[in-house]
């Protein structure tokens, strides 16, 4: 197979030769465009005959748009929206409200990265239905490539709006001619350009096993947009037509705004007032005819397409007339200024989407985003609040993002917490910088590791180096290395092989009875395939582990069934003892779950609803299921926190998921087509990863929770019995893990913890409710006593003698457990431990 970079070079060059079958070349023709070609290799349409390159900036010389500006149309960022949307509902285009930033429906990307990855896989593969067709979209995306270029170039972003212009139709409907001239309405009345001014480039798009060709437009040095025509899928036999047509226009929002309003940047263009709020906090020195001359050529230090970075910075500093010291001096803090308020905004729509920042995954790099700008306000000692930029860019996106504003209490205490965890880690770094500037050269790779072992940023080695007088260079693509590193060691971790159960490949798909009523136990089932101590049936009530809940135990025809796989559509059923097997293809044999184990684990799963519910209500809103586990002794939820949980906070989760099992509230099981559910409930269905298939199965706890869930539930959340938190940990720097029991379970764990404090109380010799001050007199004692003998200290055996009998009231086990610095379970061997220590201390010191 090739690989998509081979399949679009090569269509290219088909397509190039045949250009009035892949472009639309009776349109261009219409409004007087001739087909030329530039020397860099790329054949453009124009209407200009002098026209000779191709108007991209790096023919044309850099952006041009900024004085004699041929739009006659000036447009804020929302502006550009609300324009384009009332256009394209006009041409039959339905608007859209945005995906989430967070791509909870996808298991191959953690953010959207472009309008057209919202529709990906099942929409585009014909799977699921769209939501409108056509469409267009406002799609934030988020991509971390051009971190390093944010605010020197004054065009890139990491956070961007990407509308999407799409349309996804069978061949008979496809109309290649019409959706170009759709675009080109845009470009002529919405920014009201004339012809004479748009350049039109042909290209071709490879992706995810599909291409096709790409229109790209252009005008005075910009790309404006592009058209990707998706219409071929490369097979091993070479390429093959798609059933779906689907047309992918991703137009930069904050480009167009850019190019309308001909400021000096795009940060200027696209949120004016944050930058205005800005400028007014630092009182920042500004000078203008030195950027004036500077911002057409910053596109040439894009440390993407130069070999040299600091060849190019001479070179820019050259044409504008100052020496490379000067223009940095005036160009880098305004660079950090504008990467402040780009920063802040992506963080603003992440955390408002329930990302969270992180060591590991997407979180990673929305840490590196926030790390980046605490450490320019450091540099520069500006005032700046991240937390309050991100609200000045809520209000001014309110008009159409209105859902910006409704999280900002959230946003601001993760804020807070990323920059204590910051501070921490500056004072933590102060010892291995010192370190590092022993070193005769601090290298490339020793700045990346100490950002990525530690968070040290480069910029606090080099001020601490520059106090000692050793000079520290930092690499212009620093944090794009910081994300290239990190990318790899994720993709570095190595998972799992499951293996597969050989099985015939006719086998139809298995009918579940499992999912209407958790009751249903009983059922009769024809065998389908028996070997060695698998068996397949045509229908099955056992539930197989999947979605984090083990499997149902229970008999087929009398023999044990140990274990329950589902392999694709297929339910597998394993028995403990094939020699008793005497089943063959075409018989009929009873099956029967075990009620009590079935019982238990639905109870565990309708609880981890629950308490997801009830901790997203005490947390807050970017709150999410990380993953989960059920078993019949107990469950635990994995929970999107910043910070562990402390017992007072528990206990209030606990309280508020109680409340949800006291109100006996009905628990629906439904099944819906995936963008109907997806329209309705929003893409918080997803909750601990991605769902596959057309139709999805939802489970409703009406006022409470709705989620795309396949486990076994129970009909009320009265029938969960009463929900105990046992305890949590933290998982990662951005999940925490709460271990709980319900039903039974609950019941029989509340029994061995009277157990437990009972066995305790016995060995200290107290009452119950004396046993969490005792048990702390110990800990405290056998500390002095160690610490005497340590230092060879005089002490008196009396005051190492236990005394009290103040008495506790509350949880007396978990107390006990928490002064002890143990689980709860361990708590008596925990307390011999330190009596026999105790003792041996004793002797010692009368020696």
């Amino acid at each position: 197979m090739r690989t998509d970079k081979q399949i679009k070079a090569e269509f290219k060059k088909e397509a190039s030769k045949n250009p009035q079958k892949y472009y639309a070349v009776s349109t261009l023709k219409k409004y007087g465009f001739e087909r030329k070609k530039c020397d860099c290799g790329i054949y453009f349409w124009t209407t200009n005959k002098n026209q000779k390159v191709c108007g991209d900036s790096a023919c044309s010389g850099g952006f041009q748009f900024f004085e004699n500006n041929p739009v006659k149309k000036s447009m804020s960022f929302i502006q550009v929206w609300i324009e384009f949307a009332k256009m394209f509902k006009k041409l039959g285009y339905t608007p859209i409200k945005r995906y989430p930033l967070v791509a909870r429906w996808r298991d191959d990307m953690e953010f959207t990265i472009a309008s057209i990855a919202a529709f990906q896989p099942y929409i585009v593969s014909g799977e699921v239905e769209p939501p409108a067709n056509p469409l267009v979209i406002p799609q934030f995306c988020l991509r971390f490539g051009d971190i390093d270029n944010v605010g020197i170039t004054g065009s890139h972003m990491t956070c961007f709006n990407m509308i999407g212009q799409h349309m996804f139709v069978p061949p008979k409907d496809w109309n290649q001619e019409r959706v170009f001239e759709d675009i080109k309405k845009w470009l002529n009345d919405g920014l009201g350009l004339p012809d004479n001014e748009i350049t039109f480039h042909e290209d071709a798009w490879a992706g995810g096993g599909n291409f096709g060709p790409c229109m790209e437009y252009f005008s005075r040095g910009v790309e404006l947009g592009n058209q990707v025509y998706m219409l071929f899928e490369e097979t091993p036999n070479g390429p093959k037509d798609l059933s779906l047509k689907v047309l992918d226009m991703g137009m930069g929002m904050e480009r167009n705004a850019w190019f309308s309003q001909a400021t000096p940047t795009i940060y200027d263009a696209t949120f004016p007032q944050v930058m205005k709020k800005l400028r007014e906090r630092v009182k920042i020195k500004v000078d203008e005819q030195l950027l004036k001359k500077y911002v057409p050529l910053a596109g040439y230090l894009n440390i993407d397409e130069v070999d040299d970075i600091t060849k190019a910075w001479s070179a820019v500093a050259k044409k504008v007339g100052v020496s490379v010291d000067t223009l940095k001096q005036v160009v880098q803090p305004n660079a950090a200024l504008f990467s402040i308020a780009e920063h802040a905004r992506g963080l603003l729509i992440a955390l408002s989407d329930g990302a969270l920042p992180s060591n590991t995954g997407g979180g990673y790099n929305l840490r590196v985003l926030a790390r980046r700008a605490f450490s320019f306000i450091d540099k520069y000692g500006w005032n700046i609040d991240l937390a309050e930029v991100c609200k000045w860019h809520a209000d001014e996106l309110k008009e159409v993002f209105s859902e910006l504003s409704e999280n900002l209490e959230q946003v601001k205490t993760i804020i807070d917490v990323e920059r204590k965890k910051y501070e921490q880690t500056k004072e933590r770094g102060s010892q291995l910088v010192a370190q590092m500037i022993k070193k005769e050269n601090i290298t490339d790779q020793m700045l990346l590791t100490a950002y990525d072992s530690s968070g040290v940023t480069p910029d606090i080695v080099k001020e601490q180096a520059l106090r000692v007088g050793v000079e520290v260079t930092v690499p212009d693509d620093f944090y794009a290395k910081v994300s290239a590193m990190h990318e790899q060691k994720e993709q570095a971790v190595k998972t799992g092989v499951v293996e597969q159960i050989v099985l015939p490949k006719d086998l139809p798909e298995t009918s579940a009875l499992y999912y209407d009523d958790y009751t249903s136990v009983e059922f009769t089932g024809k065998v389908l395939h028996s070997k060695d101590n698998y068996i397949v049936l045509d229908r099955t009530s056992f539930y197989p582990t999947s979605g984090g809940q083990l499997h149902d135990i229970g008999t087929l025809g009398g023999v044990e069934v140990v274990n329950v796989i589902k392999q694709g559509p297929i339910i597998i059923h394993q028995v403990k003892d094939d020699k008793k097997l005497k089943f063959k293809k075409g018989d009929k044999i009873k099956g029967l779950v075990d009620i009590n184990w079935r019982k238990q684990l639905a109870q565990h799963h309708t609880s981890t609803h629950i308490v997801n519910a009830a901790a997203r209500k005490v947390l807050g809103n970017h709150v999410y299921q990380a993953g989960a586990k059920k078993t019949e002794q107990k469950a635990h939820l994995d929970i999107t926190h910043f910070e562990s949980l402390p017992d007072e906070v528990l206990k209030k989760i606990e309280v508020e998921a109680n409340i949800i099992v006291n109100t006996n509230i009905k628990v629906k099981s439904f099944f819906m087509a995936r963008s109907d559910a997806e329209k309705k409930y929003g893409m918080k269905i997803y909750q601990g990863g991605a769902v596959p298939g057309k139709i999805i199965r939802i489970i409703d706890i009406e006022g409470v929770d709705i989620e795309a869930c396949g486990g076994t539930h129970l009909k009320k959340t009265g029938e969960s019995g009463k929900i105990t938190i046992l305890k949590s940990s933290k998982i990662s720097d951005s999940i925490v893990r709460i271990e709980f029991s319900a039903g039974g379970a609950a019941i029989a764990f509340e029994k061995s913890k009277g157990d437990v404090l009972h066995g305790a109380a016995e060995i200290l010799g107290v009452s119950e409710s004396q046993v969490p001050i005792r048990a702390g007199e110990l800990f405290e004692k056998w500390k002095k006593a160690r610490k005497a003998l340590k230092r060879k200290q005089s002490i008196t055996l009396e005051e190492l003698d236990l005394t009290t009998t103040e008495e506790f009231v509350g949880d007396a086990l978990v107390e006990t457990a928490n002064i002890l610095k143990t689980q709860p379970e361990h708590v008596p061997k925990t307390i011999e431990r330190f009596l026999k220590d105790l003792e041996e201390f004793k002797t010692k010191l009368k020696k």
